[in-house]
């Protein structure tokens, strides 16, 4: 539970103990004229509604910041296996991350418009490339001019010879 929720939960609890408190003791004092019973009364509620109000506010808060946590923690997940694996395929991020295909979509968009995520993306084909794998989308290798191939963060491969070209 994250600390606003935890803060309203309090504020709550508190706005409410002054209410009933102020409305027990109105109520119960017997030497209290009833003009005196209704303003202890109003003022509890005065005093306990605002604080109540807050803790609703705070704990509202609360749940879309939670929820914006779960977000930021699935476009982290996203960001670091397109940078582990170089190039993934959209529905093998779905299936990855247990979301539907819309969702990774959303997920990528979102990156992008962040500017967190800089590579390239085939939306035709369905594929993610880090920034590592767009650099060589078209390279060849040195020693045989066979096709590159991504073999990991950082690292290409030839699937011809087997030579391993790391990019900076």
């Amino acid at each position: 539970m994250n600390s606003s929720k935890l803060t309203g939960f309090i504020l709550i609890g508190i706005g409410a103990a002054i209410a009933l408190l102020a409305a027990i003791w109105g109520l119960t004092n017997s030497g209290l004229a009833s003009s005196a019973r209704v303003l202890t009364i109003a003022i509890g509620v005065i005093l306990g509604l605002p604080l109540a109000g807050f803790g609703l506010y705070l704990l509202n808060k609360g749940a879309n910041e939670a929820s914006d946590e779960k977000t930021i923690a699935k476009q982290r997940k996203l960001l670091n296996l397109v940078m582990t694996k170089g190039q993934v395929d959209i529905r093998e991020v779905a299936v990855e991350m247990d979301v539907a295909r819309d969702e990774a979509r959303n997920l990528i968009k979102d990156l992008v418009g962040k500017q967190l995520f800089s590579g390239y993306i085939d939306w035709d084909a369905g594929v993610l490339y880090s920034v590592d794998a767009s650099k060589i989308k078209d390279g060849k290798c040195p020693k045989c001019g066979g096709k590159l191939e991504l073999a990991g963060k950082g690292l290409v491969k030839c699937p011809y010879c087997g030579s391993e070209v790391f990019l900076s």
